[in-house]
Formats: structure tokens, C-alpha cells, sequence
């Protein structure tokens, strides 16, 4: 985690700049939003990290890799798509989720499946889709991504085993 929080750093820090440089107290504009949004996003992560955590002791090993671990095969990526097809929030509740699972054994297969549902099914978003975009978009929409997840999580293990991650 290191690289990627130096990077992030950088670039803060190359915008800050940027920002500061246009003048007109740009740059404490963009703190203030900056401020705003940890604010409101704080409490969900601290949450989401709350259940990654509590995941990786209370799933038995055991049980966690027959249902979706390496050798769970189609069910463990079945599990996944639909799990995260039904997951709502967005990537601050998914991703330490995903991250608690693959500690606790969870297959890359299984995750991807689990992610890729999460990003193309997103059932919890659907309502707001059928009222923005109508009924039909939607069914269009689900329909022709309805297949991925599951191709993306088999695709997913077939590196994993290739390179033996």
C-alpha cells in the first residue's frame, strides 16, 4: 500500500500546486470539498473496514473456501456474481469486503465475479435506473451483461492458475 499512497500523494500535491497557482483561492476551494466529501464518506468506510475486519475472523476458513475458495469451481463464481449483484453502496463498502474475503481465502475468480456483478448488475441501483431510464433500457441493460460476471470470475482463475498467484 505504500506505492499507491505515495502516488496518490504526488499527484495531490502536483494539483494543490496547480490549483494554488491559478489564484483566486482555488486551492482552499478544493479543500473545502475536499473536507466535505471525507466527511460524508468517513463514516461508510470506517464501517465497510468494521466488516472486512469481523469477515475474516467469524467466516471459518473451512467453510469460506468450499463455497467460494479456489476449488468452489462454478458455485464459488455463482456465489460471487450474485453476492455482489446484490450488494449495495458503492466502492468504499465493496472493496474491503473483497479485500477481507481474499485474506480469508476467497478465490480471485470468485471476487472478480463478485466485483464485476457488483459494477454491471447493481440490483440495488435498479429502481432509479427504471425511473431515469425506463423499464425497457433497463431490462436491455441487465440482459446483456447478465453473463460477464461469471465469465470475467472464470477468466479471473484461469490467470490466478496460469500464474500461480
Amino acid at each position: 500500500m505504500l506505492i499507491p499512497t505515495l502516488i496518490m500523494g504526488v499527484i495531490a500535491l502536483v494539483l494543490f500546486i496547480l490549483a494554488y497557482n491559478k489564484g483566486e483561492g482555488e486551492h482552499m476551494v478544493g479543500m473545502q470539498s475536499a473536507w466535505k466529501m471525507t466527511i460524508e464518506i468517513l463514516p461508510l468506510l470506517i464501517f465497510a473496514f468494521i466488516i472486512a475486519g469481523l469477515i475474516q475472523v467469524l467466516l471459518p476458513k473451512e467453510l469460506l473456501t468450499k463455497w467460494v475458495g479456489a476449488e468452489s469451481g462454478w458455485r464459488g463464481l455463482f456465489i460471487g456474481t450474485i453476492a455482489g449483484g446484490l450488494s449495495p453502496g458503492g466502492p468504499y463498502v465493496s472493496l474491503p469486503i473483497v479485500a477481507g474475503l481474499l485474506k480469508t481465502g476467497a478465490s480471485a475468480g470468485t471476487m472478480v465475479a463478485f466485483l464485476t456483478g457488483w459494477s454491471l448488475w447493481a440490483i440495488a441501483r435498479m429502481p432509479m435506473e427504471f425511473g431515469i431510464l425506463g423499464w425497457k433500457f433497463t431490462i436491455i441493460r441487465f440482459a446483456s451483461t447478465l453473463i460477464f460476471p461469471p465469465i470475467a470470475g472464470l477468466f479471473a482463475n484461469i490467470i490466478t492458475n496460469y500464474w500461480k498467484l
